[in-house]
């Protein structure tokens, strides 16, 4: 069932209220590595990406 305009309309307006969006820029070819890796651990790529800045984050606060 194709999803109507107000849907998108509706989703689109929750997503701007409850996320921030970032763009990352990759070397060719690490796209596709990141997308197998998450993919692997049964993860999407979105979920992947911040479970690791997560992870950096807190070994890093944990080193300083």
């Amino acid at each position: 069932m194709p999803v109507s305009k107000a849907q998108q309309a509706a989703v689109h307006k929750y997503v701007k209220a409850n996320y921030d969006r970032m763009e990352v820029t990759l070397p060719k070819g690490k796209k596709d590595v990141v997308k197998a890796h998450a993919e692997a651990q049964g993860e999407s790529v979105n979920a992947f990406v911040a479970r690791a800045i997560d992870e950096a984050i807190e070994r890093d606060q944990g080193a300083g």
